[in-house]
């Protein structure tokens, strides 16, 4: 089985390296596979850590208590499946309303806790440390790390002042200060951007390694 599940990936692979010479059948029939296990796998999660476990078997096995609660997101799931019909889709509202109520609290409440003041409490944390060797150094970092947050969350901030012509315009002091967190910007995503090209690359070497390897073996 070792064997079959190495010879299976080696033509897998070479069906996706294929897309160098151009879209071809090959590479979408790999697309294709590579979309099904995932949505097969994610469909096997949800029934088996979220569906069973959450809504069938406290139905079934649960107290009065949990019953009642595992009916509401049943009832919302049995509505939400009228969304694939076009006269009884307006059932389903219910449902998408509280999903993206949920998800925008959700996303809301982590951009705010997890990435604003967590960010602000972490860049002001660098400033807290004794003096001692390499203590210029240490400030200095410290320093450009809150200097780069500041800047930074200046950047999204958007104002006017009343009885200004053109709406859209910043003052000079916050346009100046935005500038330079533009630049904390810039180089952040530059950073990200050569780290998901170095893992691409990384992973482009792994897999060529593999060929041969694999080659090699059936020599």
């Amino acid at each position: 089985m070792e064997f079959l599940w190495t010879i299976a990936a080696f033509i897998l692979t070479l069906m996706v390296l294929s897309y160098l010479i151009g879209d071809n059948l090959l590479f979408r029939l790999a697309a294709y596979i590579f979309i099904g296990v995932a949505a097969g796998l994610v469909a096997v999660l949800v029934i088996y850590q979220a569906i069973l476990p959450r809504m069938v078997w406290p139905l079934i096995y649960g107290t009065n208590q949990e019953r009642l609660l595992a009916l509401v997101p049943t009832v919302l799931g049995v509505l939400l499946l009228f969304k694939l019909s076009r006269r009884l889709g307006r059932l389903g509202n219910a449902p998408m309303a509280y999903i993206a109520g949920a998800g925008a609290a959700i996303i809301i409440g982590g951009a705010v806790y997890g990435t604003i003041i967590g960010q602000g409490s972490a860049a002001v944390n660098t400033l807290q440390f004794a003096p001692g060797s390499g203590y210029l150094g240490r400030l200095g970092e410290s320093t450009i790390i809150l200097l780069g947050t500041l800047t930074s969350l200046a950047y999204f901030h958007f104002s006017t002042r009343v009885g200004v012509t053109q709406p859209g315009r910043r003052s000079g002091v916050m346009q100046a200060v935005s500038g330079v967190g533009q630049v904390f910007i810039s180089i952040t995503l530059g950073a990200v951007y050569a780290g998901v090209l170095l893992a691409a690359l990384s992973a482009l070497v792994e897999r060529i390694l593999f060929i041969i390897q694999t080659v090699g073996g059936l020599g």
